[in-house]
């Protein structure tokens, strides 16, 4: 073989060398980066299948085990409590009014024993609403009565409208809502009596002082109170709530008795009783009487630990708390720090309380 033959022979087998190298090393991972990719997606796929999967099992065993009772109308709650709404006498509801006396009684209580009710009377009638031309309202007389409503010819009816009282427009809501309809009378005497001075700033401040002093007593309220039930709205987000109004054909009667002057003072002046009467009525109209009404927001219902009150548990509950002691475990008062003199700084807090935890 000569030399020229020998070198292009040698030139080849590196050409080949290297094309062998480039294909096998350089472009042969291509195929297999591909199906390892391939391989990763299809991986994905099925766990990401197999997670809704188990995803709507876990849905389907939930929907088994909570079981939802058929939907209830008002024919299917009347059937089941054996109420008649058109052949079902009026009902005496004295179990009732034992329950609205003993509130009251335990209101007037705590009423003449601090002076919370004063001081609330006091802050509302002098706030930021007060006109410029009263100078400050003292409250010079309460008196909470002592006779107790009573609640009588209690009758269910079905809700005839909306909120807004037409029959017309009647809602979904409504039309699946019962209402407790009773009479209710109140003969006593309730009697708010304040004081003031009408003052004259014009031309310039106090120029003129006027002094007054009111007396309003409610003598008598009778009407009709409508007592319902809102059921909750998830969707919306609103609670259950109590509602209730009164007919528009209430009775209040209400005695007025007015002093206006310092020296040579008017008494019961005809105009001031009119206009007292003629707010009182607006007032609790634009509250209280139908097709207004006033919701009170429900607590939720379910028994709850917490709430628990009476038996064995509460008494050694209670004998704990008088020895500080809990089953063996110190109360934070009782570890040993600086608490006698009641000098204690955030370290010192933050270590007792850290020290609390790891005993208790």
């Amino acid at each position: 073989m000569s030399f020229t033959q020998g070198f292009i022979l040698g030139q080849l087998s590196i050409i080949i060398l290297f094309a062998a190298f480039i294909k096998f090393f350089i472009f042969g991972d291509a195929p297999a980066i591909e199906r390892t990719r391939r391989t990763l997606a299809r991986k994905e796929s099925l766990d990401s299948m197999g997670a809704a999967a188990r995803q709507s099992s876990n849905r389907r065993k939930q929907s088994m085990a909570l079981r939802h009772p058929p939907s209830i109308s008002i024919p299917i709650i009347l059937n089941k409590t054996y109420y008649n709404v058109d052949s079902h006498s009026p009902e005496s509801v004295d179990w009732f009014n034992v329950l609205i006396a003993q509130t009251i009684a335990q209101f007037r209580d705590d009423a003449q024993h601090d002076g919370a009710l004063l001081a609330s009377l006091n802050s509302v009638f002098n706030g930021q609403q007060k006109p410029d031309f009263l100078d400050e309202i003292k409250v010079t007389e309460l008196r909470l009565g002592e006779d107790f409503p009573i609640f009588s010819n209690c009758r269910i009816i079905p809700v005839e409208g909306n909120s807004d009282g037409s029959a017309a427009t009647q809602s979904r809501a409504d039309a699946g809502r019962l209402q407790a309809r009773m009479d209710l009378d109140l003969s006593d005497c309730i009697t708010l009596g304040v004081e003031t001075r009408l003052v004259l700033n014009q031309p310039k401040p106090m120029l003129a002082v006027l002094p007054v002093a009111l007396s309003v007593s409610v003598v008598r309220f009778s009407g009709t109170l409508s007592v319902s039930f809102i059921p909750s709205s998830p969707s919306a987000g609103s609670p259950t709530t109590l509602a209730f109004s009164f007919l528009d054909d209430y009775r209040l009667d209400l005695s007025v008795h007015s002093m206006v002057g310092s020296r040579s003072r008017i008494q019961d002046v005809p105009k001031i009783a009119q206009i007292v009467e003629a707010r009182l009525h607006t007032w609790f109209d634009e509250r209280c009487v139908e097709p207004r009404f006033q919701q009170i927001v429900l607590p939720s219902l379910w028994p709850r630990k917490k709430h628990t009150r009476g038996g064995e548990d509460d008494q050694v509950d209670g004998k704990e708390e008088s020895t500080g002691q809990t089953n063996g475990t110190p109360k934070y008062g009782d570890l040993p720090g600086r608490f006698e003199n009641g000098t204690v700084t955030h370290e010192e807090d933050g270590r007792l309380r850290r020290r609390y935890r790891d005993v208790s």
